[in-house]
């Protein structure tokens, strides 16, 4: 039986994605994974709070809410097995459980850059740490998670676009469709 994870890729036009996308001339420069098609399950590495963009860690998303209610996103699926989907979920669920030992990796950024990496204990950004739970279930992601990017993400071959455009138009359709 496969299951779907997703990736959602957001340009939040942040001070801090606005700088990353001048390094990765990509617009989309956050990367989150979701359990669930209408991401009520979704996490990532990012702000803790809204106006601090120095506060970072890890967090459990609201994707309707804060910095995402004027995104724009891509929206990509992975079928997977139960297995596989059980243990990304469950790594996710011990990460959230103990989210307050983790942290934001700021200077893995910069590590990215220099192709270098930055092992940090518990610190991860968001395209590493979503690229890091692929592997956990057992997915090639191809490249040292250190170094991904979120469009890097994309490249990945059994990725699958579903969605393009305004992330609220998208919560809009899965949270509430249209009857017909």
């Amino acid at each position: 039986m496969k299951r779907m994870i997703y990736i959602i890729l957001t340009e939040t036009r942040t001070l801090l994605s606005r700088a990353i996308g001048l390094y990765t001339q990509e617009p989309m420069n956050h990367a989150s994974i979701a359990f669930d098609e209408s991401l009520f399950e979704m996490y990532s590495f990012g702000r803790l709070q809204l106006h601090n963009p120095l506060s970072g860690g890890f967090l459990r998303e609201k994707a309707e809410a804060g910095l995402f209610e004027r995104a724009r996103c891509r929206i990509y699926r992975i079928a997977v097995s139960t297995h596989q989907y059980l243990k990304m979920k469950s790594k996710v669920r011990y990460m959230h459980a103990n989210r307050n030992r983790y942290k934001y990796n700021f200077i893995g950024l910069f590590g990215v850059m220099l192709h270098k990496e930055v092992k940090r204990e518990r610190a991860y950004f968001c395209s590493q740490f979503v690229a890091t739970v692929l592997q956990r279930g057992g997915l090639e992601v191809r490249e040292n998670p250190a170094f991904m990017t979120p469009a890097c993400l994309t490249e990945l071959t059994y990725v699958e676009p579903v969605y393009e455009g305004s992330l609220a138009h998208y919560l809009q359709d899965v949270r509430m469709p249209v009857e017909a």
